[in-house]
């Protein structure tokens, strides 16, 4: 797979049969590795060992309802008062971030209503603060870590 930019970590995988699997520590089961997978991995790993979220706090593949259709979000990480605090989607490291990218994003958001909105591809990442009293965000320089959470 490809190098990030994120930290390694000592991520389990296997080979069963013709495919790969990496072992997920939220949802506790292998799972197929795919590029997009890997990514997020990389950045569970990333929150909880680097900005020091707690894995309780974690929700991998949540789903949710759009509109009547049932859609999946990558990353959810909720506040110690237990509100949606970091929404994350993930892409494969050679997907580019664009504004559709974006706009999926914020179609899940619509629902959930998280105080940050993250997107990344393992490459590049984009944080925003979401400020629902102006109906507007603001893009930030970084996440935040698990401390200055809300």
């Amino acid at each position: 797979m490809i190098k990030l930019n994120l930290p390694d970590y000592p991520l389990k995988t296997r080979c069963q049969g013709n495919q790969d699997f990496i072992f997920d520590q939220f949802r506790k089961k292998y799972v197929l590795l795919t590029p997009e997978e890997w990514v997020r991995q990389h950045f569970l790993n990333y929150l909880v060992n680097d900005l020091g979220y707690p894995k309780s706090l974690v929700k991998v593949e949540s789903g949710l309802s759009v509109n009547r259709m049932g859609k999946r979000t990558d990353i959810l990480v909720y506040s110690q008062q237990i509100k949606p605090f970091l929404l994350i989607e993930c892409k494969a490291a050679n997907v580019p971030l664009s504004d559709k990218t974006f706009d999926q994003l914020s179609l899940y958001n619509q629902a959930i209503r998280a105080e940050y909105l993250v997107i990344t591809n393992g490459i590049k990442h984009y944080c925003c603060f979401m400020d629902y009293e102006t109906n507007s965000y603001q893009f930030q320089s970084q996440l935040p870590a698990y401390n200055l959470q809300s």
